[in-house]
This record gives structure tokens, sequence and C-alpha cells, in this order.
């Protein structure tokens, strides 16, 4: 027999603003979203600008139907079965696409090269099927009861793959910065290790420390700091003539471009280019 507080409601005192708080933030994804869109129109844009705006109204209709399910457990007791599996499939699709579309932007596929690397199709290899796990282990979680031993392995499982999968989408951050290719992406990999601190630790830690009834409260800044994470990285790569991280560097002292292919086809402009002992001047050698 169910059980329900004063007032008719099924969920608890820390759950009770969560369906409220998952429709505003819907909006404000779905806001940001449009204005992505907006922001696209003007420019020639890139692939990845477009799987980014997928991600954000991914993310807004996950949030929506969060909040449905919230809602209808508050008024009557349990989830409405099919509310729920879009929640799940949602869901699903936002985790993918989330850690997809960093391990891309990492690797700077689109923005500095079109084609990935062996390393780089591995890492892909091994997060999305982890981000599937990640993705069930969370379905699991969330139609067991707490206090059952099933709840306790999958939400260890559930953590274990999490920060799994934030380390392998760093590698290709991370070698991009060793190799000197992306230098300025290394603010990008400090802006991901604050994002995925932020989240898995701070605010978890937040939480344990926060009193029972505002446990909410954990929810919404996990909320606003991957909204803000999504402006950030949305400003830092938007499409503009004078981005600097759209702009492939050729005249810095680090940088050495053994080959330079043009976009008119593999042969045609093809140039070497070599370092002098001064490390300053470039001489260029055609190969044709």
């Amino acid at each position: 027999m169910l059980t329900h507080n004063p007032g008719g409601c099924y969920l608890s005192a820390a759950e009770i603003p969560l369906s409220r708080l998952y429709i505003g933030m819907a909006g404000v994804f779905f806001t940001a979203a449009l204005v992505w869109v907006y922001t696209l129109m003007k420019y020639s844009v890139f692939k990845i600008h477009w799987l980014m705006a997928a991600l954000a109204f991914t993310k807004s209709t996950s949030l929506v139907f969060h909040s449905i399910n919230y809602h209808f457990i508050n008024t009557e007791g349990h989830p409405i079965e099919g509310w729920a599996v879009m929640y799940y499939i949602t869901h699903l699709l936002k985790g993918a696409l989330l850690f997809i579309t960093l391990a891309l932007i990492g690797t700077g596929w689109a923005f500095v090269k079109y084609i990935l690397s062996d390393k780089e199709k591995k890492i892909f290899m091994i997060v999305i099927p982890l981000q599937v796990l990640a993705n069930v282990a969370y379905i699991i979680i969330e139609s067991t009861e707490e206090g059952s031993s099933e709840y306790s392995m999958w939400k260890q499982i559930l953590f274990l793959v999490d920060l799994i999968c934030c380390g392998a989408i760093l590698f290709p951050v991370v070698w991009s910065v060793w190799v000197q290719l992306l230098k300025l992406f290394r603010h990008y990999y400090v802006m991901i290790v604050c994002y995925i601190y932020f989240t898995r630790i701070i605010a978890i830690l937040l939480k344990i420390t926060m009193p029972f009834q505002w446990q909410w409260c954990y929810e919404f800044l996990v909320e606003v700091s991957t909204l803000i994470f999504f402006v950030l990285t949305g400003y830092n790569f938007r499409p503009a003539s004078n981005n600097p991280y759209l702009q492939l560097p050729q005249d810095e002292e680090d940088v050495e471009m053994d080959e330079v292919v043009t976009e008119s086809g593999a042969l045609e402009g093809i140039s070497k280019v070599k370092k002098t002992s001064n490390g300053r001047d470039r001489q260029k050698e055609s190969t044709l």
C-alpha cells in the first residue's frame, strides 16, 4: 500500500521541488539551444556545431520527460510507463551525445582536421559502450528500491563507469595539448576538468552535508553547472571569423606541419613545411 504525505504528495520533501526544477531548466536549455541555432544560421559552420545544437535540444527534452515522470510519481504514487520509457531513451541519447561531442571537440575534429586517428577511434569504441552500460545502471537504479542489494551494486557500477568515461574523454584533449598542435585547447581541458570535478565530487559532497529537505539543491547545482559548461563551450567554439579556436596555428614557433593538404584534392597544393635552425623562418618546397 502506498503512503503519501499530507496534501496527497507521494514524494519526499527533498524530491517535491524536482518536477518544477526540471521543467524550468528544460525551458532554459531550450532557449539556449534556439539562440545557438540562430547564431549558426548566420555563419558557415562545421558539422560539430549542429551536433552541439542536437545535444542542447536533447538535454532539454530529457529534462521535460524527467519533470513529467516526477509529476506522476508525486500525484499517482508511481511513474507512468510510457513517460518513464521516453525519459530513459532521451537520457541515453543525451549521455551518448554529450561524451561524443566532448571527445570530438577535444580531438579538434572538424575545427582543425576531418579524420580521426586510430587512437581517437579506439577512445570512441571504449566510451560509447561504457555510456550504454552507465545508462543501463542508471535505469536500474531509478526502478529499484534504495535499500535493496541491487541498488547498491548498480550505483557503484554507475559511479565507476561514469568516472572512466570522464577520464576517457580527457585523453584526446591531453594528447592534443601534449603534442602542442592545439595550444588554445588547454583552456578547454581545464574547463572539462572543472566541470567533471564539480558535478562528480563537489556537488555530491554538498548533497551529503545539506539538510534533507534541501537536497534538491544538489540537482539544481548540477543542472546550473551543466548549463554554464554548455554556454562556455558554445562561446569558445562559436562560428566567427575571428575565433582563435577555429584558426590553424601557422605562426607559432612550436608548431610544425609536415604536410598541408588543401580542400581541392588529395594532391593539389601539397607542400612540405620545414623549420630552419633558428626555429622561426620556414621554407616551402612544392611536391608537384
